[in-house]
């Protein structure tokens, strides 16, 4: 191992090539290391200063290690984004769901099956319904009436959570959030995969989108990027910067921004090269939400140009 002041120097140089692009962060505690080598520990050190949480520290410092014995250097000055230094699956990869399209454009999270026909009805390609009920059969009406509604116009439907009513009721996919990937049992897992539905998972942060490329889902959710108040988020907003970085390391697949997006935002959310933009409350608290979404396509066209 390099001495403390070696480690330390190049956590420094870490920091001093990467400050601006994660700026507004607060330091956060390094956690224990789980290795001696001097370009880890220095990474290790690096981000949590940048304002990684633990876990997520934990996953960019071991690829920062990876990285310096496949190339013989620690190269502060570039941010890692080789897939296979984070251990990510090589492509073509051998769990994988069924593809969905790179860019799957406006994508639209309604919450019941009459808002679903209405936004696809105004050209939204890919909608999503996040039906909330603890009722079995209220679920299975709205999934099914969803599938119903999107007939003929052409999006993409994906269900939130209820992935066995989904296969049932023949939808295009589903989405599923970190701690319902979990829930998955390995049956359940090859059962999902086996029914040729889209997987779509969302994602906070470097250690979520491995594991959620451990699955090889259809797409990667990545949020929240800005602040929002549809749900507690157990982590802070991620913010241009961060997607930047995660948009480089997931490019090999469609990727979802998500989080306190507005119209406003579109151009710096695209310009990091995701592929499609999640919103909520742009459609749904929208005084005409078929202006509202006729404007928000508007604001997509550089992402879905030819």
């Amino acid at each position: 191992m390099a001495d403390t002041s070696q480690i330390s120097q190049l956590a420094q140089d870490i920091v001093a090539h990467h400050a601006a692009t994660f700026a507004g962060f607060a330091p956060e505690p390094m956690p224990a290391p789980t290795r001696d080598d001097a370009t880890y520990l220095a990474a290790l050190q690096a981000c949590s200063t940048l304002g990684f949480i633990a876990h997520d520290a934990e996953c960019v410092a071991q690829a920062w290690q990876a990285r310096a014995v496949r190339t013989g250097s620690a190269q502060p000055e570039a941010w890692p984004d080789a897939p296979e230094d984070f251990g990510l699956q090589p492509v073509p990869r051998a769990q994988a769901f069924a593809a969905c399209p790179h860019n799957l454009g406006l994508y639209a999270v309604l919450p019941d099956a009459a808002w679903v026909g209405r936004m696809a009805r105004a050209g939204v390609p890919t909608v999503q319904l996040r039906f909330k009920s603890d009722n079995a059969a209220a679920i299975e009406r709205e999934v099914r009436a969803a599938v119903q509604a999107v007939q003929g116009t052409g999006a993409l439907l994906f269900i939130n959570d209820h992935w066995r009513v989904a296969i049932d009721a023949g939808a295009y996919g589903i989405h599923l959030g970190q701690e319902d990937l979990d829930a998955l049992s390995a049956a359940d897992l090859q059962a999902l995969r086996g029914s040729g539905l889209r997987l779509g998972v969302s994602t906070h942060g470097y250690a979520e989108m491995v594991r959620a490329d451990a699955v090889g889902p259809s797409y990667i959710a990545m949020g929240a990027v800005f602040p929002t108040t549809l749900k507690k988020m157990a982590t802070a907003p991620q913010g241009v910067g961060r997607l930047g970085v995660y948009a480089r390391l997931m490019r090999h697949y469609p990727q979802v921004a998500i989080g306190g997006i507005g119209a406003e935002q579109f151009a710096q959310v695209l310009a990091t090269g995701v592929g499609s933009i999640a919103v909520v409350r742009a459609l749904v608290n929208a005084p005409d939400p078929e202006a509202a979404a006729a404007q928000l396509l508007r604001h997509m066209r550089p992402a879905v140009a030819p």
